[in-house]
């Protein structure tokens, strides 16, 4: 799925949720359990505290790129790549939860767009232009965001050398990287409670929320975001490159991330499912789940540690597997494959049982 079909998804499952749970104008809460602490715990200690998490790696990678800039070594380049991944780590970890300001502030293709339009980006870097945060906040999303700023260090297959650089290329990724921390700090100002507050949104679910009508509404959209992310890894992250046999279909492809991409997509299920991220622990849609079917509890969690194992087991780097090894790609998309099968066949009938 490209990004333009994703951003088009959700306000579509939003509409669905809420024309599915506003019929009595009530905005009451329909569900036979009390949703408030769940929603609380997601909304605040997962969404909210990924971002916060992104917005702080993200500023740090601008450190990164500036420290490189200024004193070229080959360790200040690992260096700067290392900080790229960890900073990719809590956005692929944000994917299950892409409603809301992300979707409708534009923020997801200007952090994420892929592939990167490396003819423009050559054309960019031909020209005259002055490259600051301005200039590249303005550029189209296929030549800013993770990553433009992953081909610029990494370079086309994980090989850029320190001597490989010019001076435009660390112009155009230190501004590329300023313009990222700028969007990650838009995505925190949207949920925090002092700013744009989008958790109350949440929060606020069948009472004062001008989103969701009912708490069912709100639990609604933590599933269909698990669910679309799914969708997504199995049926376009791993479906697209694997069935043309394309590699620049490759999502972090000049890094060989791929798999680590994948892999905390499905954690990023995992979050809203558990309701645990990092060291904090709640309330999540398990909750419900096991109340009603402790068994499907248990098998869906194993078959998220089974997806994250598959998706390890593929050999080398994904971008060469999709050719070299497409029996265990295959695998891989199966497991997650059944992670889907499992969140719309199982899941999501158990809330029109509560």
């Amino acid at each position: 799925m490209n990004r333009l079909n994703k951003l088009l998804v959700f306000p579509a499952l939003l509409m669905l949720a809420v024309a599915g749970c506003s019929d009595n104008g009530t905005g009451a809460d329909e569900l036979n359990f009390d949703a408030s602490p769940m929603l609380e715990n997601e909304s605040n200690n997962i969404i909210l505290q990924t971002y916060v998490n992104l917005d702080t790696e993200a500023g740090l990678l601008v450190d990164a790129v500036n420290e490189l800039q200024q004193n070229t070594t080959q360790q200040n380049l690992e260096a700067a790549r290392q900080q790229w991944r960890n900073t990719r780590k809590p956005w692929e970890n944000s994917e299950s939860f892409l409603f809301g300001p992300v979707a409708s502030e534009g923020i997801d293709p200007a952090i994420d767009d892929w592939p990167v339009n490396k003819t423009d980006l050559d054309n960019v870097l031909a020209s005259n232009d002055e490259l600051t945060k301005e200039y590249v906040d303005g550029l189209e999303t296929g030549l800013k965001g993770f990553h433009t700023i992953e081909y610029l260090l990494f370079g086309e297959s994980n090989d850029k050398a320190i001597d490989d650089f010019t001076n435009r290329e660390f112009d155009y990724l230190t501004s590329a990287s300023a313009s990222l921390k700028g969007e990650t700090a838009k995505l925190v100002a949207a949920w925090n409670p002092e700013e744009g507050n989008y958790v109350n949104a949440i929060v606020s679910a069948g009472s004062s929320s001008q989103i969701y009508p009912s708490k069912k509404s709100a639990v609604e959209e933590l599933i269909n975001g698990m669910e679309v992310i799914a969708d997504e890894v199995a049926n376009g992250k791993i479906a697209d490159p694997l069935s043309q046999q394309d590699p620049t279909l490759v999502e972090s492809q000049f890094s060989f991330n791929s798999k680590v991409d994948f892999q905390n997509n499905i954690r990023s299920i995992m979050h809203i499912y558990t309701g645990n991220y990092k060291d904090s622990s709640g309330p999540g849609i398990s909750d419900f789940v096991t109340e009603l079917d402790a068994d499907l509890d248990s098998r869906f969690r194993a078959e998220m540690d089974a997806a994250i194992t598959a998706i390890d087991n593929i050999p080398g780097n994904f971008r060469d597997a999709i050719t070299e090894n497409p029996d265990d790609v295959e695998n891989a998309q199966e497991a997650v494959r059944t992670i889907l099968s499992t969140i719309q066949e199982d899941i999501k009938p158990l809330l029109n049982e509560l």
